[in-house]
């Protein structure tokens, strides 16, 4: 049976006849079986007889009536399904859950439909899918290659054809590099946004549920209806409304961070410098501008995820059936967990106090990006050099990616290339967190940039920063520009709104005020400015607004539509028409004797 599961179309199939869940169930679990003893990819493949009540649960239900209707989903073997063992790659850590986690009960609900239990690096520990008693998995293009890891299996669900997309786990880029690897999507929300109530930790304060989907629009859709605040799990974040489904958008000019030359590292690749400058050559024709980004703060950070205490974390979960039962563990992660027993709680402290530091000056390089390109990995390594040196070559994958749940940033990795041995190359695209959606919109733009066959959406693409315009006192240098810079608001540019508009200077003052009003006919270009400020400083800003003036919409030159300064009919009583000026500062200019 061939039928396109990306979730659109798959739906269609559904709606059509082509197909019926439980044909597609069955079929794409013989597809599964057949390829398990190559590619090792399921742990644990559900009989038909456990996919039955999942089935079943569909019988009789509208198609529209469920977002995820029979859409089939593995899950990462260190995330809970309810009756199914949980291994997390060790045979003698295995439990049995009676309840899913709570992203899987949530997918269950939307109609979801599980095939599986996926294979991993054992406790999640590695970035390259060769550490599991279940067998290695080999890569989907080149078997010679490894799939990357931890969540091996699920990427290999997904490029395989046997899902519409998969559950993982990213603690240090679990969910980024087999994305790269395997020419997917790899979403990597903000900390907190998807539940990790029902995972094993490999770091509790650190870890994230991810997704792996052929698309970035997937992956949004993905992402709304499953970013929920969780009360089962103390690390649940609410999510912005700035984030959410209808932030997911076409993206407008933008700035984005491309890390110094001194910063990169390819590590002997010669394809890779020349891959990430066409993906930077991409991003600029979807509308951005490029800025030079410090990366060395951040590659500091990522330094501290195995030489801090944060390995010690790791060890809370395994480190009790390392020290009853060694041989239990495999060799290279009892060697990567060694060290942590004798982490002190001052090494512990020092640590959190550099990393502190560190995001600070992260943060700072960030606060006026909208995002950030990386390669997702320096270079592609063979099963065999990985089973010469399996510490060394592990950590050049995680070079690009382990600094990013420790800083809290969102980040997706996204195709963009492919080698010329024909192994898929993709880059990351990462932001503050709370950003998601927008990142998936400029992840979509790559997509749409490489030809992916996919329909541009049609609203614009919003993050966690609103834009403002401005015609008066709150222009730059004038008399209350303080309060936008004082809400860490920055210029983006000087332009003229739409010739549909007229000038008045308002009665009263100080300070003096103009009110602009959209006229049907008679209407000029006013000059306007364009600022930007943090989404969650505009609502103090609106208060402080003083009657007859408010926001609402108002158009540029360039026909688009942004949030700015308008005036209440009645207050133009007593208000001089300045409009021939064509603008505030005109009319602020002394008049020459």
């Amino acid at each position: 049976m061939n039928i396109n599961l990306q979730l659109d179309a798959l739906r269609n199939a559904y709606r059509d006849g082509s197909t019926t869940p439980r044909q597609l169930l069955l079929s794409l679990r013989d597809k599964a079986a057949a390829l398990n003893p190559d590619y090792h990819l399921f742990i644990h493949l559900l009989s038909v007889e456990e996919l039955e009540p999942y089935l079943a649960a569909l019988d009789g239900r509208e198609i529209d009536s469920l977002p995820l209707y029979g859409v089939p989903f593995a899950i990462k073997d260190n995330i809970d399904l309810a009756g199914v063992p949980t291994t997390a790659a060790c045979p003698a850590f295995a439990y049995v859950p009676q309840r899913s986690a709570t992203i899987v009960e949530q997918l269950l609900a939307l109609g979801a439909v599980p095939l599986g239990k996926t294979n991993l690096d054992q406790f999640a520990t590695g970035l390259n899918g060769s550490r599991s008693p279940y067998g290695a998995c080999p890569n989907s293009v080149l078997p010679e290659y490894p799939s990357g890891g931890s969540s091996a299996g699920s990427s290999l669900a997904v490029a395989l054809g046997v899902a519409s997309f998969a559950l993982g786990t990213d603690t240090a880029g679990s969910g980024r590099v087999p994305a790269a690897l395997n020419n997917l999507v790899g979403m990597k929300a903000t900390k907190g946004l998807i539940s990790t109530a029902g995972v094993v930790p490999a770091c509790r304060t650190l870890d994230c549920v991810t997704t792996f989907t052929a698309t970035a629009r997937e992956a949004s859709q993905l992402l709304a209806l499953t970013a929920r605040l969780d009360p089962r799990d103390e690390y649940s974040r609410s999510n912005p409304l700035w984030n959410d489904g209808s932030a997911f958008g076409v993206v407008r000019p933008f700035c984005f961070g491309v890390p110094r030359a001194q910063d990169l590292e390819f590590f002997g690749c010669t394809e890779g410098p020349v891959l990430f400058a066409e993906a930077i050559d991409q991003l600029k024709a979807l509308g951005g501008e490029a800025v030079e980004l410090d990366l060395s703060p951040f590659l500091e950070a990522a330094r501290l995820l195995y030489e801090g205490p944060w390995v010690a974390e790791r060890y809370s979960v395994a480190g009790e059936l390392m020290a009853q039962n060694p041989e239990a563990v495999l060799p290279v992660i009892r060697a990567v967990l060694a060290k942590a027993p004798a982490v002190s709680g001052v090494q512990t402290f020092r640590a959190q106090y550099r990393l502190q530091a560190l995001k600070a000056l992260c943060d700072k390089a960030l606060e006026n990006l909208d995002c950030v390109i990386t390669p997702t990995i320096g270079r592609p390594v063979k099963l065999a050099e990985l089973a010469a040196e399996p510490v060394q070559r592990n950590s050049e994958l995680g070079y690009y990616t382990n600094f990013m749940n420790l800083l809290d940033y969102a980040a997706v990795a996204v195709p963009s290339a492919f080698m010329g041995n024909g192994l898929p190359w993709g880059v990351t695209l990462f932001g503050r967190a709370f950003t998601d959606q927008y990142l998936l919109s400029v992840a979509a733009g790559l997509q749409r940039q490489q030809g992916l066959s996919a329909p541009a959406p049609t609203s614009v693409a919003r993050n966690d920063r609103a834009r403002l315009v401005v015609c008066g006192a709150h222009l730059d240098g004038l008399a209350l520009n303080w309060q936008l810079k004082q809400r860490g608001a920055r210029w983006v540019e000087t332009t003229t709104s739409s010739p549909d508009y007229q000038l008045y200077a308002l009665a009263g003052g100080p300070p003096f005020r103009p009110g602009m009003v959209r006229v049907k006919e008679g209407g000029v270009a006013i000059a306007v400015e364009v600022w930007e400020l943090p989404s969650s400083e505009l609502g103090s800003f609106l208060i402080g607004i003083p009657a007859p003036l408010g926001l609402g919409k108002v158009q540029l030159a360039d026909g688009r539509w942004e949030s700015g300064f308008i005036c209440e009919s009645y207050g133009l009583e007593g208000a001089v028409n300045i409009s021939h000026l064509g603008g505030w500062r005109a009319y602020l200019k002394p008049s020459p004797d």
